[in-house]
């Protein structure tokens, strides 16, 4: 037996998950959602990232990034170390593409400001 707190909507159920010889037994959600996601987290757990990418810019030394999709979960220090070799050297914006299909996930690491951008934020920091 398992137990875990749905984090699927804002009703948070407590969720009881047991084996039942090739089946999964289900209890405490009010949705189907809370079923999916617990059978779906003891089987095949997905997370997202959101971290920051170095760049070359003295005033703006991090940039906040984030996968575009969910990856594994066992996959995620590996995502990483890749996330970690980047350092953007050229004024991106929100959305722009930094990592394409890391580590072959079908998910890109992708900025989510327009910090560097805004040339009015930027013009003093090259």
């Amino acid at each position: 037996m398992k137990e875990l707190v749905c984090i699927v909507c804002p009703n948070g159920c407590n969720l009881t998950v047991e084996r039942d010889d090739n089946n999964w037994i289900v209890s405490g959600n009010k949705c189907k959602r809370g079923e999916a996601f617990a059978i779906n987290e003891l089987t095949n757990p997905m997370r997202t990232i959101c971290t920051t990418v170095k760049t070359n810019f003295k005033n703006v030394p991090v940039l906040p990034v984030r996968v575009s999709g969910e990856i594994p979960k066992d996959m995620i220090f590996k995502v990483m170390e890749e996330i970690n070799k980047v350092i953007i050297m050229s004024p991106i914006g929100r959305g722009d593409v930094i990592i394409r299909d890391v580590l072959g996930l079908k998910v890109d690491v992708i900025a989510t400001s327009n910090i560097l951008k805004d040339i009015r934020h930027i013009q003093n920091y090259f």
